[in-house]
């Protein structure tokens, strides 16, 4: 019998290929969002990554491109409040939500910034797939159930990335995992399967480049 949310397979040699060509090509920052009405125009297919502050998000996006720095870390955690676009190529948008899970901004910040990541969400008709970073380290946490309600309500199906798999033991994976695997239960978005990374030693990367090039 198959695990639930089983740790996804290594690529078959054409979607390795698929998601080595996707960003191999030109991938450039196109512009920070803050309205709804400042949204590219919806015509390719767009995966985002979500996570909370710290979580590892820029590195990743980095080791995904081959860049060294196209996503910049914000130096005080939860202080970007855009959605930042980045086009690979013609084929795809890579989309880079802020980090949650600090009361940096004031509330009135914090309030706006809830309700475009509601609505863009709940409207953004070529989002594909969210994907949601869990720090491997921590586990799944308050703040991390909090949008992973959201995208139940939006109906917006999301896969949990492990981050950071490269700074805890390999003997503690299993009761990580086994954390993550009973939340990820509850949450009918959730695409039911895991990918375990690091931007550090490049593991899992590959993988992940291949699961977005071949989101149709």
């Amino acid at each position: 019998m198959t695990q639930p949310f089983a740790l996804a397979a290594e690529p078959d040699s054409a979607a390795r290929e698929a998601g080595r060509l996707m960003f191999a090509g030109p991938v450039e920052f196109l512009k920070g969002v803050v309205a709804m009405d400042g949204l590219p125009p919806a015509d390719r297919p767009e995966v985002c990554l979500a996570g909370r502050s710290n979580v590892g998000k820029s590195s990743l996006i980095n080791a995904l491109t081959g860049r060294r720095s196209l996503a910049r870390a914000s130096n005080t955690p939860g202080r970007t409040q855009e959605i930042n676009f980045f086009a690979a190529g013609e084929s795809r948008y890579l989309v880079d939500l802020p980090g949650y899970g600090y009361a940096e901004a004031p509330v009135a910040v914090v309030e706006k910034w809830q309700r475009l990541l509601r609505a863009y969400l709940a409207g953004r008709p070529t989002l594909r797939r969210v994907f949601l970073l869990v720090d491997m380290r921590h586990g799944i946490k308050a703040v991390d159930e909090e949008i992973m309600q959201l995208l139940d309500r939006s109906a917006v199906t999301f896969e949990v990335v492990l981050t950071k798999a490269d700074k805890i033991r390999e003997a503690e994976h299993g009761r990580i995992l086994a954390q993550v695997r009973a939340a990820l239960q509850k949450h009918p978005a959730a695409y039911p399967e895991i990918v375990l990374t690091s931007a550090e030693t490049g593991a899992g990367v590959e993988t992940l480049r291949s699961i977005i090039a071949t989101l149709a």
